[in-house]
Formats: structure tokens, C-alpha cells, sequence
């Protein structure tokens, strides 16, 4: 029986070709999708292809841009195996974090994919990468939301983009990659329980929130102003969840939680994850109530927490949604 799978283009270098006229990139018809990629005329893979309304750049991606899609998919669910996102690289791993979260109970593949050059291009990596991502989404070997990128398949809520000029563009730094790719695709991952629960899909979401990068010598008042100006706030502290012992600092935070902020602690590390107590420099947080966000990505951190405040919960609530791991997001 033929596999049906959805590809859905959102914009990005993917899905450039070049105008020789112009000299520059232009977005691809992708009706024309076959034409250009007889490689897809497979007997035992249907494809089918869709288009935002406004493909964009990445850089460019909203989450009204996540409802959008997210809706293509619930509207198409039942009738396709599994989907293919094409998406621009920069933000690629946010939107793979921000669908592991409004996407709940999700039963079949989600694939991610772009490119670094254009499919147009001559030395492009978008043919093998599509193909690829395709060919994984309609193997029955994974059900969740999940990004291809040259020879690697991801979790989706694990993933950051750590290269712009290489074809190996990601890393999953603190999570094992899903699959291999070779002569032949070696699946690692074990295909998550959930049948007989129905797709759950969660379109509303919070922009309430903000990022503080902690680094040396910067501003109370700079703090002050950013605490002050959201609901939830995530900061990237130094190493295993550091940060000043300066009781300005201690206070700040202690009032922020007083006035109803919600707050969590992760690394500007790649790899490892926020240890509390094991530094006198991460007791600022542990008194003050912050939240440990463990080896949870930047990514992943704030595309939760725009889904949990998204859903008008009570604060309590939220901060115990966050503690948990919703998604496969963060080690147990």
C-alpha cells in the first residue's frame, strides 16, 4: 500500500532557485516539484505538496506562522502518514520545539528538513535531504517531531543550529540523535506508545516572554527593565546555572517572583545542564525560587513556556508544567 505524505513549504534557502535574468534567489514553484526531482516518482511513496500563504525567510517566522502550519497538519492528518516541513535553518529549531509542544499525542512523522544551498544550486544538499526526510517520514520508525539535516536525524525539542557555513548545520548536544544515514537509514530510537490517544493540537500560545543572556558586568538596571517588562523569563546563567552573588541581583529576582513572574535557569552551555546547589554562585537562584531548566535547550525553554502561558493555567500551574518533561525536552 502507497504511503501518502504531506510536504509543506514554508520559505527558506530550500526552496530557492536562481533567476538567471535577475541574479538572484527566487522562491520555487514547488507544483513543479516533480519535474525538477523525478527522484520523488516512487511507486510506493505518494507526495503532496502544499504552500503557506507567504513563504518567508526564517528569520522572519512568527508563531502565527506556527498556527498556520500546525492547522495544514490537523486538517490533513487523517488523510496523509506523515508530513515534511521545509523551513529556513535559522529558526528551524524553534518551530521543531514549539510543534513538540502544540502538538500533543502525536502519532506519525514530522520531519524537518532545509538546506544550507539552494535546491537550484549545483552542489545544493536540499535533494538528498528531502528525499531523505520524506523516505523517514513515511518508514512507520518515528512518530514525533523530528528535524533531517544532512546524514542526522534529531528530536525535534533537543536540537539547536550551531553552523552556517557547513552542511552538518545542527547538534542535539545533550540528547542522542534518532537515526543515522548511509547506504542505509539505521534507526536508534524506539517508536513512542501512543496508540488510541487522539491528536490534541494547541494553537494559542503567549509572546509574554523574554531571554536575559547573563555576562560579565551586565547592568541591574538592564535586569530590572527586562524582568519588568514580561511574565516569563528565561535566563542563560553561566556554566552549571551560575551567576552573580550580588544581592541587588538576589533581590531583583526575589521581587520578580513576588510579583508573579515565572522564571527559569538554564546553561549558555551547549552541552551539559543547570546543577543547583553545587556552586555558591547558583544560590542566588535556589533562594529565590527559580526554576532549574536542567539540559533543556534555549529553544525548547522558551517555546514551553509560550505554551504553557499560552494555555491560562494558574502561575502555580505553569511553574509545575515547566518542572516537568512534557515532551522527551529535558532528561527526568
Amino acid at each position: 500500500m502507497n504511503k501518502k505524505i504531506l510536504l509543506i513549504y514554508t520559505g527558506g534557502t530550500i526552496g530557492m532557485i536562481k533567476d538567471d535574468k535577475k541574479n538572484t534567489l527566487v522562491p520555487f514553484n514547488f507544483d513543479k516539484l516533480l519535474k525538477a526531482m523525478p527522484e520523488l516518482r516512487n511507486s510506493e511513496i505518494h507526495v503532496d505538496n502544499i504552500s503557506t500563504k507567504n513563504p518567508i525567510d526564517s528569520s522572519n517566522m512568527h508563531p502565527t506562522d506556527w498556527v498556520e502550519v500546525i492547522s495544514m497538519i490537523e486538517i490533513n492528518y487523517l488523510a496523509y502518514d506523515g508530513f515534511v516541513v521545509l523551513h529556513g535553518t535559522d529558526t528551524m529549531a524553534y518551530t521543531a520545539s514549539a510543534f513538540s509542544f502544540m502538538l500533543e499525542n502525536l502519532n506519525k512523522a514530522v520531519i524537518f528538513t532545509g538546506s544550507q544551498i539552494p535546491i537550484g544550486a549545483r552542489r545544493s544538499d536540499a535533494k538528498e535531504n528531502l528525499i531523505t526526510a520524506i523516505e523517514i517520514a513515511a518508514s512507520n520508525k518515528v512518530n514525533e517531531v523530528c528535524i533531517y539535516f544532512e546524514d542526522q536525524l534529531y528530536k525535534g525539542n533537543r536540537t539547536v543550529k550551531v553552523n552556517t557555513e557547513d552542511f552538518e548545520a545542527f547538534e542535539s548536544p545533550n540528547y542522542p540523535i534518532l537515526a543515522e544515514v548511509g547506504v542505509n537509514i539505521k534507526y536508534k530510537s524506539i517508536l513512542q506508545d501512543k496508540k488510541n490517544k487522539k491528536l490534541v493540537v494547541h494553537k494559542d500560545y503567549s509572546d509574554n516572554v523574554v531571554v536575559i543572556k547573563l555576562f560579565p558586568g551586565i547592568k541591574i538596571e538592564t535586569i530590572r527593565a527586562i524582568i519588568n517588562s514580561s511574565k516569563g523569563i528565561i535566563i542563560e546563567s553561566f556554566g552549571a546555572g551560575n551567576a552573580l552573588t550580588n544581592t541587588k541581583f538576589i533581590s531583583l529576582l526575589q521581587k520578580g517572583i513576588l510579583d508573579g513572574k515565572i522564571i527559569m535557569n538554564i546553561s549558555q552551555c551547549l552541552h551539559g545542564e543547570v546543577v543547583r546547589g553545587e556552586y555558591a554562585t547558583n544560590e542566588a537562584f535556589k533562594k529565590a525560587g527559580i526554576i532549574c531548566g536542567k539540559d533543556i535547550t534555549t529553544e525548547a525553554a522558551i517555546t514551553k513556556l509560550m505554551f504553557l502561558l499560552g494555555k491560562r493555567l494558574s502561575d502555580k500551574e505553569v511553574k509545575i508544567q515547566l518542572q516537568k518533561n512534557l515532551r522527551g525536552e529535558v532528561s527526568s
